[in-house]
């Protein structure tokens, strides 16, 4: 299951987004995951509390966005949704075309907590 080694990835970025930003924790995670990125959603999903057991994103929710496969047809133009396997034109039909969205597996945002600040008098 490469799904765990990816949310290892995943969270030594955002643990590292947090550390930048000075927060005490990570509340939301927020991730972009297209059919042809080479992940699984759902065992990512499972994958992602072992993950971040022990780090600032130990609470965080992972949220992901399933992005649909869409490509570009170079005889009609059209940008239609496709299907793996199967990239051809829903206008025309046409086998002709260029990948638009899909295989992408993006961080799109994360939700810090802000560690509390003191006033020392």
């Amino acid at each position: 299951m490469h799904e765990l080694s990816v949310c290892q990835s995943l969270v030594d970025q955002v643990e590292q987004i947090a550390l930048t930003h000075g927060a005490k924790s990570v509340e939301l995670v927020k991730l972009r995951i297209g059919p042809l990125s080479g992940v699984e959603p759902l065992l990512l999903q499972h994958a992602y509390p072992f993950a971040s057991a022990g780090t600032l994103a130990a609470e965080s929710t992972l949220v992901i966005e399933l992005v649909p496969i869409k490509v570009s047809c170079e005889a009609c133009g059209t940008e239609t949704e496709a299907e793996p396997g199967w990239l051809v034109c829903g206008a025309c039909g046409s086998c002709h075309t260029t990948l638009v969205s899909g295989d992408e597996m993006m961080l799109m945002s994360v939700e810090l907590i802000a560690a509390e600040r003191t006033n020392h008098v």
